[in-house]
């Protein structure tokens, strides 16, 4: 129910954290994986996938501008993989009071966290189309995006962060109403409170720590770990039934 076997996954954000887990998570479960990153520099993820048996490659290509985008998927269809499994994972964060915050860091948060999500969604949407039904997950693709805990709630200090990752869950939901009846699911996962680089600033806030903490029903913080069964679940069989949903994975926060 869970196999992977003899599909191909791209992941964004695959240098560290829940990215970083993600992809190894898929490798685990049978899934060779392209990994998309700024640079070569690191080489963590590819090792660790490739020390698994299963193939690891690298495609560079800058987030935050269209041009690198627009040429990412043809230039990785060209090179004759056929991608089964999309996970947009890669994000970034900027923080200032609302009546601060500087257009610059508005669009290029909107750019990496949004546009682009859009336009690999799109892209590989596409081409999942033109494939033929897998015989190991009976569908043609499955595609994760990356939402949050501000997909539904607005935060402090992240009017940018909290509009982009809103807008993934209302694009995650429009893909799925139009795809899924072709064989392509289309979730998102919202992590919770996760102890990341991404959350250093709050970490380091003994008040902001304190207060969040304390909120939290699992009593810690989530590690990047915790996403690792979520992602194979939605891209597996077992999840062949789900699509449009947000799988909200916070330890409980947003029922307290």
């Amino acid at each position: 129910m869970f196999s992977l076997e003899n599909h191909t996954a791209l992941v964004t954000g695959g240098t560290r954290g829940i990215g970083q887990a993600v992809a190894i998570a898929l490798a685990e479960a049978g899934a060779d994986i392209l990994l998309v990153q700024r640079d070569e520099s690191s080489t963590s993820t590819q090792k660790s996938i490739q020390a698994l048996g299963r193939k690891a490659q690298i495609y560079t290509a800058d987030l935050s501008s269209p041009a690198d985008v627009a040429k990412l998927v043809p230039k990785i269809l060209a090179d004759g993989h056929q991608i089964r499994i999309l996970v947009n994972c890669a994000g970034i964060q900027r923080r200032h009071p609302c009546e601060k915050f500087p257009d610059a860091d508005f669009n290029e948060v909107i750019q990496v966290n949004l546009n682009t999500v859009f336009s690999l969604c799109r892209d590989v949407g596409a081409h999942m189309l033109g494939l033929e039904p897998s015989p190991v997950t009976g569908r043609r693709g499955s595609i994760v995006n990356f939402a949050s805990l501000l997909t539904f709630q607005g935060g402090l200090t992240v009017p940018a962060y909290a509009a982009s990752k809103g807008a993934v869950g209302q694009l995650t939901k429009s893909f799925a109403n139009e795809w899924t009846s072709e064989g392509i699911t289309v979730n998102a996962i919202a992590p919770g409170y996760i102890d990341t680089d991404m959350n250093a600033a709050l970490v380091n806030d003994p008040e902001r720590l304190a207060t969040i903490s304390a909120r939290i029903p699992a009593g810690r913080w989530g590690t990047p770990e915790d996403f690792k069964g979520s992602t194979v679940y939605l891209a597996s069989r077992a999840g062949a039934y789900v699509s449009g949903h947000i799988l909200v994975i916070d330890g409980g926060w947003m029922g307290r």
